[in-house]
């Protein structure tokens, strides 16, 4: 598994670029956004990668950061979301985006992503609203790798968290990230607050993840 590459850009074109890392080209597909941010050719760049095999086919699809990574995987999960659909989500909407869409359940937004229909764009803020507040709860380790060396090296990817009860120490740590992951939804402080703390009262073995979707719950307009 190639987990990272970092090089110097050979070219770009309109979805790919290829990375020269010591004489060896890789050809990576980027989205729309990551595109517009690498630099030019002859720049040193890194990138998280996952590698698609298929039975015909093996192809390398690049990321800035370890969570548009995970976001990609998790969009993947959906039936009829390939790694190109996945990758034209992710360029549309970028990852705080796309949580954003799943957590408020705007299909309309998915839908703007090139190549993805109506059909598509609820299938993945149905089937991902329960599975996306454990990729949030992610977001505030996972930086951009440092483009310094001509090296290739795998990267191993963050562990899942534990299911076992989360100890006093870490209740404090665990509101606090789901606050945050809440207001960068799109919620206000006082809002995100309140529900994150009515949810850790009514649930005080829940993490970080357990606490965003909870308080999502409560946040959710009632009919």
């Amino acid at each position: 598994m190639i987990g990272k590459i970092a090089g110097r850009i050979d070219y770009r074109s309109s979805d790919h670029v290829l990375i020269d890392v010591r004489g060896v080209g890789y050809l990576v597909y980027v989205s729309d956004r990551t595109l517009a941010a690498l630099p030019g050719p002859g720049e040193a760049v890194a990138l998280y990668t996952e590698l698609i095999v298929r039975e015909d086919l093996l192809q390398l699809f690049g990321f800035p950061t370890l969570l548009e990574k995970e976001w990609h995987r998790l969009l993947m999960t959906v039936q009829g979301v390939g790694a190109r659909a996945a990758l034209a989500i992710l360029g549309a909407l970028g990852a705080e985006g796309i949580a954003r869409a799943i957590a408020m359940g705007d299909v309309r937004s998915v839908q703007a992503a090139p190549g993805v229909g109506p059909k598509i764009a609820q299938r993945v803020v149905l089937e991902l609203k329960s599975k996306a507040p454990a990729v949030m709860a992610m977001g505030g380790g996972m930086v951009a790798p440092a483009a310094t060396d001509d090296v290739m090296e795998p990267v191993a990817l963050v562990p899942r968290r534990s299911e076992k009860p989360a100890p006093v120490a870490n209740r404090a740590a665990f509101t606090a990230d789901a606050l945050s992951a809440l207001t960068n939804l799109g919620y206000t402080p006082g809002d995100g607050a309140q529900a994150v703390a009515q949810a850790a009262a009514e649930n005080p073995e829940a993490d970080t993840a357990a606490l965003i979707r909870l308080a999502l719950k409560l946040l959710q307009p009632r009919v």
